[in-house]
């Protein structure tokens, strides 16, 4: 992943726009744009105050570094355990439309699976505009927990095609979706900084050339 993609998930996993970037950092919003389109690069300054303010080495914004995180590089059965059950409850609840469990909070859609020592549950509200969480309990200890927060952005949005992009995830990218899939008019993209201890992502759904959607998220390992 590329400078310009790493600072647009990073701002937008802050709740930025371009403009208030600009202001915290003292650059005008034009700056921040051609940054994000990869137009220009910035000085080692404005690195310096971005890697602050983000809360990231100066080091991996300007590395280039594939997104999608390699399972291969952990040599740990139980990090490789959690996330096959991560994509397991994937394709077992929300995604497939399947096992869905009574509100733990008011007016909350909740969803719960479980294999052996794991349990999973995610819960959301809201609708068009809507928050949640996933977590993982093994041996009801909490292992995992992702946080999310996502809004519909025009005509056209599939709720189903968000769906058959979730169910594509891999253990190349189990956060959300694969970082790209297809169907139809549709498109859908995922983007993360991290790996799966400590992540960052934002995932985006295209109806042709028009965004009608988009949810950024953040999760990892917890104890």
């Amino acid at each position: 992943m590329i400078f310009s993609e790493k600072l647009q998930i990073l701002r937008k996993n802050k709740g930025y726009t371009q403009e208030a970037l600009s202001e915290k950092l003292g650059v005008s919003r034009q700056a921040v744009a051609k940054w994000e389109s990869g137009q220009v690069y910035p000085d080692i300054a404005n690195l310096i105050q971005i890697s602050e303010l983000m809360n990231v080495s100066v080091d991996y914004l300007v590395k280039d570094q594939d997104c999608a995180m390699n399972i291969k590089s952990y040599d740990d059965p139980d990090l490789d355990e959690l996330i096959s059950f991560r994509l397991e409850a994937n394709v077992n609840t929300y995604a497939a439309f399947m096992n869905e469990t009574d509100a733990s909070r008011p007016a909350s859609h909740d969803f719960r699976y479980e294999n052996g020592r794991y349990m999973y549950h995610d819960t959301y509200v809201g609708g068009e505009k809507f928050a949640g969480e996933e977590a993982i309990w093994k041996d009801s200890a909490t292992v995992y927990a992702m946080n999310y927060m996502g809004r519909v952005l025009g005509d056209g949005f599939s709720g189903n095609f968000l769906k058959e992009a979730l169910r594509a995830a891999d253990k190349n990218m189990p956060y959300r979706g694969p970082e790209i899939f297809q169907s139809g008019e549709y498109t859908y993209r995922c983007k993360i900084t991290g790996d799966f201890t400590w992540f960052q992502g934002y995932e985006e759904i295209y109806l042709n050339d028009t965004k009608v959607y988009e949810c950024v998220f953040h999760g990892g390992l917890v104890s």
